[in-house]
């Protein structure tokens, strides 16, 4: 671990529900397999948002360090690790772990794995100057990266991947709505344009400025969530936690359409005529993701030639950056810089 200090700033949560704390810790060491990372940039997830709030069961690890689209520097490595060395950038996600032996795992399926390990949920993440995470789930990404290539990266290593799962699960639609127009939303709907997708934008009611950031983006259409496409959806890809807004989603796709629930949380989804669901809608969600996920989607993000919008915030103001989320303020990503 040379020139690894013996200690680092990280934000810590201590309890669901209550503000994270700056705290001075000894820096990590990397155990057999894992690598430690020298954190350039960190997003700040909704994710994040909703294990700080307690939407989520509380972590089984406390005081946890919250974050997982981290893209850093490997510092140091463990033992057994021989495809990363120091020096290397790399990006690391929600899913940090997979037990790799369950029926789930077995079948390609890791993100439905019955042992996972997440981060910044499980595990420790980014909001910190280093972490450690599992080598074998760290994305390798281009070298040389900017300050700015690493904040504009962060939000690829979850919103950009669990919009693109959620994708996928609709690849052969042509007309798209995506509600709720955050971080996810923002690249996915790059993506869905340069696919040759009508992508139509339904943010919250009243949002001009995030209906315009649609448009900009590729949207043949954009408004609130209260408001009809102009016309039939073939797919509807639920990025806000609204339960509310599933059956507003069903009635605006086709018969035989797919809604897709894309948050790992959502408020409860009310009662509803089966009017709504019949002529074999589909309503499912989208759980974490795979390593798969990433081989794919980056490429195509290159290609697609996609650019996140972040707001960057210090790592201190960690708190003001969920506060800011938290309030529908962020305009594209947040990214915390150590």
């Amino acid at each position: 671990m040379t020139d690894v200090p013996p200690t680092m700033r990280a934000m810590r949560l201590h309890r669901p529900g209550a503000p994270l704390r700056l705290e001075t810790i000894p820096t990590p060491a990397p155990q057999a397999g894992q690598v430690l990372i020298r954190v350039a940039a960190c997003g700040v997830c909704r994710t994040d948002l909703h294990v700080a709030d307690g939407d989520l069961p509380p972590a089984t690890k406390s005081p946890i360090i919250p974050g997982h689209e981290i893209v850093g520097y490997v510092a140091a490595t463990g033992k057994g690790v021989v495809d990363i060395t120091p020096g290397d950038r790399v990006g690391v996600p929600w899913l940090g772990r997979s037990c790799g032996s369950c029926a789930f795992c077995r079948k390609g399926q890791e993100n439905l794995c019955d042992q996972p390990g997440f981060t910044g949920y499980t595990l420790n993440g980014g909001y910190a100057e280093y972490t450690v995470a599992d080598a074998r789930f760290c994305f390798p990404l281009p070298p040389g990266g900017s300050p700015a290539d690493d904040v504009a990266d962060a939000p690829l290593m979850c919103a950009g991947l669990i919009g693109f799962r959620a994708y996928n699960m609709v690849r052969d639609a042509t007309a798209i709505g995506l509600y709720g127009f955050g971080a996810a939303a923002h690249i996915l709907c790059q993506i869905a344009a340069f696919e040759g997708k009508r992508v139509h934008g339904l943010a919250r009611p009243g949002d001009s400025g995030a209906a315009a950031f649609a448009r900009q983006l590729g949207a043949v259409w954009a408004g609130g969530s209260d408001e009809t496409p102009p016309e039939a959806l073939d797919a509807a890809i639920l990025f806000a936690p609204v339960g509310e807004l599933v059956p507003i989603a069903l009635g605006h796709v086709r018969k035989g359409g797919t809604v897709v629930c894309a948050g790992i949380h959502m408020s409860d989804i009310p009662r509803f005529p089966y009017a709504l669901l019949w002529g074999e809608r589909v309503v499912r969600s989208v759980a974490n993701l795979t390593r798969a996920d990433g081989e794919a989607f980056f490429p195509l993000a290159a290609r697609a030639g996609v650019r996140t919008a972040s707001t960057v915030f210090p790592l201190a103001d960690a708190n003001r950056a969920l506060a800011e989320l938290r309030a529908g303020r962020v305009r594209g990503a947040a990214v915390l810089v150590p």
